[in-house]
């Protein structure tokens, strides 16, 4: 499908959240989709990402993560200098700053009339981990997180001090995690608490992990692999196409 690009600025209770659309350019109603961002917020990469997602049928909404603190538009470079200031940020920001981010994208996206209210989330390093807190929303039916950072030692938010293991009881879609045995941020002790999170909790989940390192799906950078990358968005496609385009008929079934 050709893709179209716009802005939305949305109101929270944080303040106002510029947040970037990738949509069908074809008339129609499709399901909608968060993506959220690595620290960097909507980079190059981020944006190609929402334009691969928007292209197989769906409303994809980046929001800037860190609207709070940086100027709507602003994009950290993929350097030292932004690696610092995304990290800084990452824990500056309230907890419930970011959970209140995921309910106005959602809410935003049930508002559109081209929605047909079927929701997921979709999420790069940190973007995994603000991924996995919007499934705790019930209306999200579909989840993806690409190596999602911090969720093991519990470092998201003002404090380093997050609650997303113990709420992940919240959760009532489909999980899709997806590692990289190669990634130093997630370590396979880390990796296991999740999973054994999870199955205790018995979440309906797929759990991937790849000989890849962190970041291995930006498309830019020496740790890009483009064959996990494109298996990967492949699996991530599958859950959505599954738990979304079908959505109408699976909540008619009583499912």
């Amino acid at each position: 499908m050709i893709v179209v690009d716009e802005i939305a600025d949305l109101s929270t209770s944080y303040g106002q959240m510029r947040t970037h659309i990738a949509r069908p350019a074809a008339p129609g109603r499709y399901p909608g989709v968060i993506l959220y961002s690595e620290i960097f917020q909507i980079t190059n990469p981020v944006h190609r990402i929402a334009a691969q997602l928007a292209g197989h049928g769906y409303i994809v909404a980046a929001p800037e993560i860190y609207h709070e603190f940086e100027a709507p538009g602003t994009v950290l470079q993929y350097d030292q200098a932004g690696s610092d200031r995304g990290n800084a940020l990452k824990t500056a920001k309230e907890l419930a700053s970011y959970d209140a981010d995921a309910r106005a994208v959602l809410d935003y996206l049930k508002s559109r009339a081209d929605c047909t209210g079927q929701l997921g989330a979709i999420g790069i390093c940190i973007g995994g981990h603000l991924a996995f807190r919007a499934a705790f929303q019930p209306d999200v039916r579909g989840t993806v997180c690409f190596y999602a950072t911090d969720i093991h030692k519990q470092g998201l938010g003002k404090g380093a001090n997050d609650n997303s293991l113990e709420r992940a009881k919240e959760i009532q879609g489909e999980l899709l995690m997806v590692w990289g045995r190669q990634d130093p941020h997630i370590p396979l002790e880390g990796r296991m608490k999740i999973l054994n999170r999870l199955n205790e909790l018995g979440t309906r989940l797929s759990w991937h992990e790849v000989n890849g390192a962190h970041a291995f799906l930006r498309d830019e950078g020496p740790r890009y692999d483009p064959e996990l990358a494109r298996s990967c968005f492949g699996l991530a496609l599958d859950l959505f196409h599954r738990r979304l385009h079908f959505g109408d008929e699976a909540t008619a079934a009583g499912e």
